[in-house]
């Protein structure tokens, strides 16, 4: 049985804040239920293929006769439509922005932890995430911080994304490199 990666059947998509903060002053407001559904579509997206790409690796280091890392637990997708529609609340938008910053560290240290026991040199490295110091920044604004809450959770995702593009390609590039030492 042949092991490959396979790309990605849906390649994590850069949300750019400074369009959607626009679009959302123009439409007052309006514009923040589309950027929320995408950026949670976004995560749910991301983490369906991370599994998918965790399944291959193990996959890959079973034929290959080595150990196998132990499985991350996976975060559970979030309802995309009915939470962007809930922020019209606006307490729920506060909900998500949290959620996700914490879901991004979750996410970020079970990698990590994966990778650095399947791979043999450290590809990743988890960012950081202060979600309480925005949190407080967004208390003591009376919630005018939740709007550079959102600008970072926005950059730290794109970060994130950029990140694992290198990482697929250097675990790409070391099952080739497996794959040719085995057929010679």
């Amino acid at each position: 049985m042949e092991i490959t990666l396979t790309p990605q059947a849906y390649a994590d998509r850069k949300v750019w804040f400074s369009m959607w903060f626009l679009g959302a002053i123009v439409t007052f407001g309006a514009a923040f239920f589309p950027m929320f559904y995408r950026l949670i579509e976004g995560r749910n997206m991301h983490l369906a293929n991370e599994a998918k790409l965790e399944e291959q690796v193990t996959a890959h280091l079973k034929q290959a006769g080595k150990e196998q890392p132990a499985t991350s637990q996976r975060l559970k997708p979030i309802n995309s439509k009915a939470w962007a529609a809930s922020i019209i609340l606006i307490i729920p938008a506060f909900i998500i922005m949290y959620r996700l910053s914490k879901d991004l560290a979750t996410h970020e240290r079970n990698e990590d932890a994966f990778l650095a026991s399947a791979l043999p040199q450290r590809v990743f490295m988890p960012q950081t995430i202060p979600q309480t110091t925005y949190l407080l920044i967004t208390i003591v604004t009376l919630g005018v911080g939740g709007v550079y809450w959102l600008y970072k959770i926005v950059n730290l995702y794109n970060a994130h994304y950029k990140a694992d593009l290198q990482v697929q390609k250097e675990i790409a590039h070391l099952m080739e490199e497996h794959k040719s030492v085995e057929h010679m």
